[in-house]
């Protein structure tokens, strides 16, 4: 499976044309979101509707109760949709012979975020990002692990991709966000850096002061300076090990319900990136299947990020057909993202795309076959 297209549960429900417009794509398989954020969705060729509010982040499988039992964070199910619209959907794809990938969206829940900013990012500041589950908390991992597990229990899946199984970081797309171009790339790194009780934990165990380097971040973020290389080097190592651990446990927990489908993750090859795609350690590679790697920007540069993770990993290249991508300039972007070492793609996304963009993923697709 070469190429597949992203879709949501609810554009394959109800829909008896989503085989066709697959169909038409060229693509191999499709990446059904199993568990996902809040968002407000387009359904331009739905037969009955036009949006879809998902209003916080949900599991679109069943919620055991048992298996939730005696824990703070407890997945929440959709009243926009069935409460296992992802099983339905995969059945009804997988019933006309259609691969599918589970796409499960892990440390981004703005929902259980409010609930429990404890277990949220903190920045310098004091000032908590409600959408950033902390991987270097132990209960956000066991919630990661579980929230995996029931994602894919009982549920007969080709290949599995891994989003946000990391930290994320300050920038958030959301509520009408109003930050964009507020700070330079290095304050944002900065004001990324965890700062809670079980990260500062790990800073103090590879000999820092934690309140010296709240300090010294906050100095930092405000004068638009470095740390000194061995501070940010402990840093990046305290989150990398965090965000290693979770990986370690996700993983054992995904292959123990999914033992021969191949996993992708989203990760970028910068060390400090935070988001959905966080920053590769360097042996994480090694322990999944491809890194699925964020390419929706058309600009040349955005090349680099594939041929820094080729030869190292088998690269997804992660490409959209929406905006802010230029019509006009996908082809070619998607020729440079395969010579610069990109050997699968996954396309943005089959329940979005009105009929003018439909075309686009076609298009693509035998761009990258070519």
């Amino acid at each position: 499976m070469v190429i597949s297209v992203h879709a949501f549960p609810w554009d394959v429900l109800g829909d008896d044309g989503i085989v066709d417009r697959f169909a038409q794509t060229g693509a191999d398989a499709v990446t059904l979101a199993v568990s996902y954020h809040s968002t407000r969705a387009a359904t331009p060729l739905h037969p009955s509707r036009r949006f879809v509010d998902a209003r916080h982040a949900a599991l679109y499988r069943p919620i055991r109760e048992h298996v939730w039992a005696n824990r703070r964070l407890v997945p929440q199910g959709p009243d926009w949709t069935g409460g296992d619209a992802a099983g339905e959907a995969a059945a009804v794809l997988r019933n006309a012979g259609i691969p599918v990938n589970a796409w499960i969206v892990l440390a981004h829940n703005t929902r259980l975020g409010l609930l429990h900013p404890g277990l949220t990012v903190l920045n310098c500041f004091g000032e908590r990002y409600p959408y950033a589950l902390c991987p270097a908390q132990a209960e956000v991992r066991e919630h990661c692990v579980t929230l995996a597990g029931e994602a894919l229990r009982d549920l007969p899946v080709d290949g599995v991709s891994l989003e946000s199984c990391g930290q994320m970081g300050v920038a958030h797309i959301g509520c009408h966000e109003k930050t964009d171009g507020a700070y330079s790339p290095l304050v944002q790194r900065l004001l990324s850096i965890c700062c809670c009780t079980a990260c500062t934990t790990g800073w103090a165990a590879r000999g820092l002061d934690p309140d010296r380097v709240v300090a010294a971040l906050r100095e930092s973020a405000r004068t638009e300076t470095p740390l000194p290389e061995q501070t940010a080097s402990a840093l990046l190592a305290a989150r990398q090990d965090a965000t290693a651990t979770m990986l370690g446990e996700v993983l054992a927990e995904v292959r123990r319900h999914a033992p021969d489908a191949p996993i992708a993750l989203h990760g970028h090859p910068d060390p400090w990136a935070a988001g959905p795609s966080p920053g590769l350690a360097p042996q994480v590679p090694a322990l999944v299947d491809r890194v699925l790697a964020p390419c929706w920007p058309t600009d040349p540069a955005t090349a680099k990020l594939v041929s820094a993770l080729a030869g190292r990993v088998i690269v997804d290249a992660y490409v959209t057909v929406l905006p802010p991508a230029r019509p006009d300039r996908l082809s070619e972007h998607v020729a440079r993202l395969r010579e610069a070492g990109a050997t699968r793609l996954s396309l943005y996304h089959l329940g979005l795309a009105s009929a003018a963009y439909q075309p686009l993923l076609a298009a693509l697709t035998k761009e990258f076959r070519s």
